[in-house]
């Protein structure tokens, strides 16, 4: 059978990057395997081994047979779209350019980026779903779930042999993700693919081989069906000293009294001429738990960057947040000391060499950086939701150095250092493992309990929205369809 890739005893030249043991790894023709294991565990080490990122000590370490491809060259057949890379550079340039339109940012449209479209092949075409507006837009105005659509689309160009795709339903809608899974199904007819999961949930019919990483170990390759048959890793419980940690953190805030957090009337946005909102009214009171629903590309977004002041359209808009109008004479600043946020674009754009303790206590002053000191008290603080969280241990590491997973935890942590009125979770949970998920679900639950906390959360996981949700607004293409 041919071995399409073939790793022996494989270490990386850079001892930062290496595993806990020499990799042994074999991808053969017919084969499809996904790569399963705990946040930080070495997924993407190994990953990184595979593609040849970093060089392997002994010429003959790793090999690759990619026939009957014409081209030798593992940039042409070996393709990798990872969750971290659907931002472009990773500078909050990004972030930036999606809201503040008056910069006239040279951005390509998704067709430009695709290239021509008679030259698709048939699976970008089954992504992009027949969606002519979709194809018109400019990328930095796509949303988390349809940048994802785009990139999965563009792995796709030059019929590469070998897909590799890591959490390839991060992000996506219920629908997408069965589009997904049916281009997949039908890639996996042509070409061999290699799926990086945290949660064996998202292991797809057509794997045939799951690799279990783990401690920096990634062991022999098993069948997929003995390895659903093992059991899957413990959740526990908030403890006692865990509840009574949460309690006493949760009571070094105080709250702006206000009759309602949130009131929208009559919010229209409107890009390029195309609305991303028409017409919404939305009341949020003090105390509420709303889940915002839609698909991908329904306006969530937008309506989360005007509640957050990250969006300046707001100041054309009849909005009250916290009791005051915006365009009355507040600051940003005084809007976001009461909100806690956490969304897929600042997994990606928040990139700061800063020990994981500073990055949680830049929550404290909505800052991106560190550029105000916290106090002896402040940083007792953070060191107490670290503890709870269960990573007090990460303190001092570098942030730069977690996967991505641990980084997306501790900016989840970051969301509610201050205690804040409002917590506003776009997709928390993205990449977590189950553990870890489960953990955040308990301590997100508890906290909803203590009077007057309000949350608004996004999820495409019906399963991922805590019990605490009491109230639902549903979006489709920028329109109000629900409220509950």
């Amino acid at each position: 059978m041919q071995e399409i890739i073939k790793i022996t005893q494989g270490v990386t030249r850079l001892p930062e990057r290496r595993m806990a043991q020499p990799v042994d790894f074999s991808l053969c023709d017919g084969e499809h395997i996904a790569i399963v294991g705990a946040n930080g565990s070495g997924k993407s080490r190994l990953v990184d081994i595979i593609r040849a990122a970093f060089p392997l000590q002994g010429d003959t370490a790793i090999s690759y047979d990619f026939g009957p491809s014409s081209s030798p060259h593992v940039s042409d057949n070996l393709r990798y779209v990872a969750f971290r890379d659907i931002y472009g550079d990773g500078e909050a340039a990004y972030y930036q350019q999606r809201w503040n339109k008056w910069d006239e940012t040279s951005s390509p449209t998704v067709a430009e980026a695709l290239g021509d479209a008679a030259q698709w092949p048939e699976e970008i075409s089954a992504l992009m779903v027949g969606d002519d507006a979709f194809c018109s837009r400019q990328l930095h105005l796509l949303s988390s779930g349809e940048l994802r659509k785009f990139h999965l689309a563009k792995a796709l160009r030059g019929n590469p042999r070998v897909l590799i795709i890591d959490n390839p339903y991060i992000g996506l809608d219920v629908a997408a993700r069965q589009t997904l899974t049916q281009v997949l199904q039908a890639l996996a007819e042509r070409l061999s693919l290699i799926l990086v999961v945290s949660d064996r949930a998202d292991i797809p019919a057509f794997i045939t081989h799951v690799v279990h990483v783990e401690n920096l170990v990634a062991h022999a390759p098993q069948p997929v069906a003995d390895f659903l048959k093992t059991s899957e890793a413990t959740v526990s419980s908030l403890s006692a000293a865990d509840k009574e940690l949460l309690e006493s953190l949760l009571r070094r805030n105080t709250f702006p009294s206000a009759t309602d957090i949130i009131r929208m009337k009559d919010v229209s946005v409107v890009y390029d001429g195309r609305a991303i909102l028409q017409h919404v009214d939305w009341t949020v009171k003090p105390g509420e738990c709303w889940a915002l629903q839609g698909g991908n590309g329904a306006g969530k977004s937008t309506l989360l960057s005007l509640v957050c002041a990250d969006n300046p359209a707001a100041y054309a808009c009849d909005i009250t947040l916290f009791g005051k109008r915006r365009g009355r004479g507040e600051s940003i600043w005084d809007i976001k000391r009461h909100i806690g946020y956490v969304s897929p674009e600042m997994a990606r754009t928040y990139r700061r060499r800063l020990p994981v303790i500073d990055i949680v206590a830049s929550g404290l002053h909505d800052t991106v950086g560190l550029y105000r000191k916290p106090t002896d008290a402040e940083r007792k603080d953070c060191r107490g939701w670290l503890r709870l969280w269960g990573v007090e241990a990460w303190s001092e590491r570098s942030f730069m150095h977690l996967s991505d997973g641990e980084q997306r935890l501790v900016l989840l942590i970051r969301a509610f250092v201050k205690n804040p009125a409002l917590l506003v979770l776009d997709e928390p949970f993205h990449g977590l493992d189950c553990p870890t998920r489960h953990r955040a679900m308990q301590i997100l639950e508890a906290s909803m309990r203590q009077p007057s906390r309000t949350l608004i959360m996004v999820s495409h996981y019906a399963d991922q929205l805590p019990p605490c949700i009491n109230r639902r607004l549903t979006l489709e293409k920028g329109r109000v369809q629900t409220v509950e």
